[in-house]
């Protein structure tokens, strides 16, 4: 398939199982995987269907979505060495989309041995789609995204609490609360709606996309030790960030408040 097909797919499924159940839930379709980790029937549907035609269109690959990683932990045991595969999050940012908040999406990336080749994200809500290629850039809307002028003192956001409100010489203002999905927060890193942003931990499904298209623009993906971003890193706490400077201004607050905890 190529990049437009599995967009095409992406969306086809979202019209199918995913929009119409947009505040339309009913109880019954609402579970919590752990406290506060909610999956939907809408979830499920969307995985199963995204898996179905990416096995079928590349019946070699393995196809590792999210919510089959949650009832088989396993699948992910040797992901970075795997020849070839794909990590689907169906509806990233769940707790958003149980909500009635549009900032949802749908997410796909493609590996091949451990290095991502090709990213998808699209935004049903906002009909934003964003399409990546490793060495080929990234477009928004079919419209070639271009690195943006940042400021010397970053501005961040964070999805973990403990980052939220800690200020800094070194940050043009405290760190905000993030947009509370992996397919939301990186096109806004991209957009230049911040400069970095704190996770943890990395799940595959939700960074694998949106680290390509950082990368393809100059930006930078480390774990607070230090570490760049792959499907093997399970652990710790992520900063994205648009540009190394503002990974380094991040590392440092972060760091010092990790050191006084």
């Amino acid at each position: 398939m190529d990049s437009e097909a599995v967009l095409t797919l992406m969306r086809s499924v979202a019209e199918a199982v995913i929009r119409p159940r947009f505040r339309s839930l009913a109880n019954s379709q609402i579970a919590e995987k752990t406290p506060g980790d909610y999956v939907t029937v809408a979830d499920r549907e969307a995985e199963e269907r995204l898996t179905e035609a990416l096995s079928a269109a590349y019946p070699e690959a393995a196809v590792i979505g999210e919510e089959a990683v949650f009832a088989d932990p396993s699948l992910l045991d040797g992901l970075a060495e795997r020849e070839h595969a794909f990590v689907v999050d169906p509806v990233d940012g769940t707790r958003n989309f149980v909500q009635g908040n549009p900032d949802y999406a749908v997410m796909i990336g493609e590996l091949r041995l451990g290095v991502t080749v090709r990213a998808w994200i699209w935004q049903p809500e906002h009909d934003v789609a964003l399409v990546g290629r490793r060495g080929g850039g990234v477009e928004r809307n079919g419209v070639p995204l271009r690195p943006l002028e940042r400021p010397a003192r970053p501005r961040g956001v964070s999805a973990p609490r403990k980052f939220r409100g800690l200020s800094d010489p070194l940050l043009a203002a405290p760190i905000a609360r993030s947009w509370s999905s992996c397919g939301i927060d990186y096109p806004n890193l991209l957009a230049g709606a911040a400069d970095f942003i704190c996770f943890n931990p990395p799940k595959p499904w939700d960074h694998v996309p949106g680290v390509l298209f950082l990368r393809e623009l100059g930006g930078v993906a480390r774990t607070v030790a230090g570490i760049d971003y792959g499907p093997a890193v399970r652990d710790g706490y992520l900063i994205a960030a648009a540009t190394p400077a503002a990974w380094q201004a991040a590392e440092a607050v972060v760091t010092a408040k990790l050191a006084d905890a």
